[in-house]
């Protein structure tokens, strides 16, 4: 097995451009994600490159601000002509994106290829970015040696928590309706502008570091999994920033210490984000309390469970008013026929049943308690106004009603039972002249 060593100076730096870059691309992100615009900054990461490659060749220098200028422009540029196909050539939104990325995308890479002698740029540095190199350029802060990268980061960070703070209402209003944020004069079209701004120049900040394919990772996966979770927007913007940090540090984490485990040797930091960020939504989408996987299925199978309690409450309810308790077998048996539940799902109901003290055993038979025997006459009431309501008011036969009255009476609260009441005019018997029962005391 190798064995892998930490070092606090080069490991920590790395967490911590990672960490930045992840939280400054998750900011704008979160926008992209609610205006359904997310491969936005698939189109900006990618279409960078003729900027950077054409920025050297107009200059003959190597130097990060013309690079990093030339980048600005183009992503502008593809901004602008994204808008423009959508707007005047009235070519759909997402058609006008992949047209412009990809079109100076391959520009770029055939002006890197074709300059590489001069250039001295690697496909594989764009696509992917180089983290770990990111410690050796350093730069003097205050007595201290930063890396560049990191500085850089930090400005695009602030910039872009500054004009999120300045400009939260407008660009709340107008992700959610833009037609409301212009009549309250707001100029969406401006706002829009000055995201996809944002965007630009976070996704040229870290192009760099992180490389093109990762910044879609960050400024897409983060947002969308903070909005399962979210309530607010507030809420959003909170969980993305906190999701960003954890694939920073579970990525660096997943690029060198597990691949060591199985006796393999490290990988691009910036793989493990990528990677860590896709386990992170995973989890999200099967674990999160609200909506998720296990939580919509424990709450479909609970409610499943609670209906056939209630139906078996009811039946009992009812061949007791014929004067015939039933034996479990027989009240499971009929539940079955009735209902098509399986054997397992009227066992584990009737055993509930029992457990909260809704009925009870008397010898062979089930028989109501008092508890349980209020609770079952207002199911079957529910049941039976709303027969009456659907034969009275909604005019469907009286032979057809009777299963629609067994789904809505479990959703029927004992106001909605009241209204029911008035509006069928206050009936005593239902349509098959079935006697109802009277309100709770």
């Amino acid at each position: 097995m190798i064995e892998t060593t930490w070092n606090l100076f080069f490991d920590g730096w790395i967490i911590a451009v990672a960490a930045t870059c992840a939280v400054a691309c998750g900011l704008p992100g979160c926008f992209l994600v609610l205006r359904r615009q997310s491969m936005m900054g698939d189109a900006l990461s990618h279409a960078v490159l003729p900027g950077i490659a054409i920025g050297y060749l107009a200059t003959g220098s190597r130097a990060n601000w013309i690079m990093f200028t030339g980048a600005i422009i183009a992503a502008l540029l593809t901004v602008f002509l994204t808008q423009w196909l959508g707007q005047r050539a009235r070519v759909d939104r997402g058609a006008a994106m992949g047209v412009v990325f990809t079109t100076l995308f391959a520009l770029g890479i055939v002006l890197i290829v074709r300059g590489a002698n001069s250039v001295e740029l690697e496909p594989h540095c764009v696509l992917f970015g180089a983290l770990e190199l990111t410690p050796l350029n350093l730069v003097s802060m205050g007595g201290l040696m930063i890396p560049q990268a990191f500085v850089v980061l930090c400005v695009v960070l602030i910039i872009n928590f500054v004009l999120i703070c300045l400009f939260f209402k407008e660009l709340r209003i107008s992700s959610f309706d833009p037609d409301l944020a212009a009549s309250q004069g707001m100029r969406p079209t401006l706002i829009h502008y000055v995201l996809m701004a944002m965007t630009a120049v976070t996704a040229v900040a870290a192009f760099e570091s992180v490389g093109s394919i990762i910044v879609v990772a960050m400024l897409v996966v983060p947002a969308s999994a903070a909005k399962l979770m979210a309530r607010n927007l507030g809420q959003m913007v909170c969980f993305t920033v906190l999701l960003a940090v954890g694939c920073a540090l579970l990525g660096h984490y997943a690029a060198v210490a597990i691949p060591h485990r199985f006796g393999f040797g490290s990988v691009p930091t910036s793989g493990g984000m990528a990677f860590m960020a896709g386990v992170l939504l995973l989890a999200v989408i099967i674990l999160n309390p609200r909506g998720g996987l296990i939580a919509t299925v424990h709450a479909r199978w609970s409610f499943f469970l609670r209906t056939t309690r209630e139906d078996l409450l009811a039946l009992a309810w009812r061949l007791e008013e014929r004067n015939t308790p039933p034996t479990p077998q027989e009240l499971r048996s009929q539940l079955q026929v009735a209902r098509g539940a399986s054997g397992l799902v009227t066992r584990l109901s009737l055993a509930g049943l029992i457990g909260r003290k809704l009925v009870e055993r008397d010898r062979n038979l089930v028989r109501l308690t008092p508890h349980g025997r209020d609770q079952a006459s207002q199911l079957v009431r529910s049941h039976r106004l709303w027969e009456a309501w659907l034969a009275r008011t909604a005019g469907i036969a009286p032979d057809h009603v009777h299963d629609t009255a067994m789904r809505l009476e479990h959703v029927t609260d004992e106001q909605m039972l009241e209204e029911l009441f008035r509006e069928t005019g206050a009936p005593k018997v239902d349509p098959h002249g079935r006697p109802i029962p009277g309100s709770r005391e």
